[in-house]
């Protein structure tokens, strides 16, 4: 067993410091919003990955190669995070400048916590490729942890617990952000995490449109720094 917590370790790491919409947003939601909400949002990416690898684990390895590289699924998850980013941006407006201007984290609701949540939770789920990352997982280390139920389970709370004690540190250096975020930084940080997200959902609905060629760019990158590395989450 401690063999494959150990093993799980790197792979926790892995994730929390892999760049994607959810990496931005979470220090987004920790500088402006503090420790509690940037939690609520992690709770949701967490639930996701979840049910993305129960579906990896108890789906035949034959169906979900099929699903995963569905150029369809991967153009409407890149739509939906395009969309968001856009409306984001467009929404995004300027505060005056003030005397005191650094801002105070407003009080939350249980409803603000939920919508937290639920941000985070669509925000990871939306992205298909987090179906192939978990897929790229089972197929890896599976063989290796000899498909046992027990070990596999060990193995992924490894993964996601490394990952949520990464993310709380993460979490507490962005919300010392807040002392020195003014309006006008805080008006700057949404626009670019706005645009981020266009990006993100541009190249997923790229990879959907042009498959053959998205693979021909992994073939030569893979040729230049050839590794064992698995399928990572865009």
């Amino acid at each position: 067993m401690l063999q494959d917590v150990l093993s799980a370790l790197p792979l926790g790491l892995f994730l929390a410091f892999l760049l994607g919409p959810v990496f931005f947003v979470l220090l987004e939601t920790a500088a402006i919003k503090g420790f509690r909400a940037a939690i609520s949002f992690d709770f949701g990416v967490i639930v996701a990955d979840s049910i993305f690898f129960a579906i990896a684990y108890l789906s035949t390895t034959k169906l979900l190669e099929r699903i995963k590289d569905d150029p369809a699924l991967f153009i409407f998850g890149g739509m939906i995070l395009a969309t968001y980013g856009l409306m984001s941006f467009l929404q995004t407006k300027k505060t005056l400048q003030t005397d005191d201007d650094t801002p105070e984290i407003r009080k939350l609701g249980k409803s603000d916590y939920f919508g937290l949540f639920a941000k985070g939770f669509l925000l990871n789920f939306i992205n298909i490729g987090v179906l192939g990352f978990w897929l790229g997982v089972i197929i890896v280390f599976g063989p290796k942890l000899d498909m046992q139920m027990n070990r596999i389970v060990v193995f992924f709370g490894t993964v996601l617990l490394t990952y949520l004690l990464i993310d709380v540190v993460k979490i507490l250096l962005a919300k010392k952000l807040n002392r020195k975020l003014t309006p006008n930084r805080i008006y700057i940080m949404k626009k670019a995490i706005s645009i981020l997200l266009i990006l993100f959902g541009v190249v997923l609905i790229c990879q959907g449109l042009f498959p053959n060629q998205v693979e021909e760019i992994k073939d030569q990158i893979e040729e230049i720094t050839p590794n064992d590395s698995i399928i990572s989450k865009i």
